[in-house]
């Protein structure tokens, strides 16, 4: 006689054990959440802040970004003995340009995974808005320079508040603030002025100067639509007085933002990129800066040659069409007019920045005077961030990015 035990129905089959769980469980989804699990999720997501990655990259929204990023930083610190800006100082620096006529600049030093470090200046121009140049070896320095001249490439229209922003991920490399302050638009030198004195050059320009009423961010406007920009840095890092000029070559006056991301480049040895930047290099220099910024076929090779890869971070094929459209990312204004990747010559200016040419004696020829001794951007493993006094190591120790592999062969400027 067979075992009770082992006599099952087949048809239908039986109901697992489990199944009224389930069924239990999608009872009490149709519900909805219990007043209990309610509170509890809202208290989850009060405690948890995003992330410094996601807020960069848009992924999460937040109220201020003043106070978060102040916050963030503030936990951040270490003892350093070079130049310093508080937290403070920051966060008044930043507030106070919180408008329209807002002149507030920052030079982020940027590891990125595949262009490199570069230094990328950007600068306000409206409440919401800044302009973005990347500049591979970083600010020049030294007024008797071989090398003057630095390539500077327009990239993304960016929101103000990524003035704001150190960070480190696996996808974007390290970020930390450079310099931070202000800027000021000087006034573009009279074309005539091969035929002054630098006496009477500073005297016909100073009316003019004082009698320009605009907001620098104004003047930016202008001076960026006329392709030439005579820029003075208030940093902390930077000396008093620092001037660069920006002029873009007719030969790079793109009329509009490419339809699609450019095809990527094949990556050039290293090696032999820097013996072929240096041979195409012109080492001459000349009186003026109209000189050093004149149109040269020669000096536009030397600059935009083998480096240009290592000055722009690549671009993501999927990157959203409305983003190449405007040349700006989500909350900001591309009003000013800039045009992805246009190349532009950047170079000390050295009368602006209170240097004077010697005409006699042993140092004949030399520029002099001016802040003094020569500085040098010494890349990630020297500069430190003058908010925090973190090096890019520290950075990525911060955010917990592990096993990061950067982009080698980056060297000082030094000649």
């Amino acid at each position: 006689m067979p075992c009770n035990s082992l006599v099952r129905s087949i048809s239908p089959p039986p109901t697992r054990k489990g199944s009224k769980i389930r069924e239990d469980s999608n009872q009490a989804s149709q519900r909805g959440p219990s007043p209990e699990s309610e509170v509890l999720d809202s208290v989850n997501k009060q405690d948890v802040e995003p992330t410094l990655a996601a807020v960069e990259a848009g992924h999460a929204q937040i109220k201020d970004h003043l106070e978060y990023f102040v916050k963030h930083l503030s936990h951040t610190i270490r003892p350093n003995s070079g130049p310093r800006l508080s937290t403070k100082d920051f966060q008044s620096l930043y507030k106070r340009n919180q408008h329209a006529q807002g002149h507030h600049f920052v030079i982020h030093q940027h590891d990125h995974p595949i262009s490199g470090v570069h230094y990328d200046l950007r600068l306000q121009f409206s409440e919401t808005s800044s302009i973005s140049f990347a500049v591979p070896y970083g600010m020049p320095g030294n007024a008797n320079s071989q090398r003057p001249n630095r390539m500077a490439i327009e990239t993304r229209v960016h929101n103000v508040w990524n003035n704001l922003i150190e960070s480190a991920s696996h996808a974007t490399g390290s970020l930390l603030i450079w310099d931070t302050g202000e800027y000021e638009v000087m006034p573009r030198p009279n074309s005539t002025r091969q035929k002054m004195t630098d006496d009477e050059l500073s005297d016909s320009e100073t009316p003019e100067h004082d009698a320009d009423r605009r907001s620098e961010s104004e003047k930016l406007f202008a001076a960026f639509r006329s392709r030439h920009i005579h820029l003075r840095l208030h940093g902390t890092r930077l000396p008093p007085g620092y001037t660069v000029a920006l002029r873009l070559p007719s030969t790079n006056r793109l009329k509009g933002p490419p339809t699609k991301p450019r095809a990527k480049r094949r990556r050039v040895d290293p090696t032999k990129a820097a013996q072929l930047a240096r041979q195409k290099y012109s080492t001459a220099t000349s009186d003026t800066e109209s000189d050093e910024l004149g149109d040269s076929s020669n000096e536009t090779a030397s600059v935009f040659g083998a480096d240009e890869d290592a000055a722009i971070a690549s671009e993501d094929d999927s990157e959203d069409a409305a983003i190449r459209a405007n040349n700006a990312y989500p909350g900001s204004e591309n009003t000013i007019g800039s045009v992805h990747q246009r190349h532009w010559f950047l170079t000390l200016d050295r009368k602006y920045s209170g240097f004077q040419k010697e005409r006699s004696g042993s140092n004949a020829g030399r520029w002099v005077d001016g802040w003094g001794d020569p500085f040098f951007v010494r890349g990630r493993d020297v500069e430190r961030s003058v908010v925090t006094g973190r090096n890019a190591d520290q950075v990525m120790d911060d955010e917990g990015v592990e096993k990061f592999v950067g982009r080698k062969m980056w060297r000082t400027i030094l000649e």
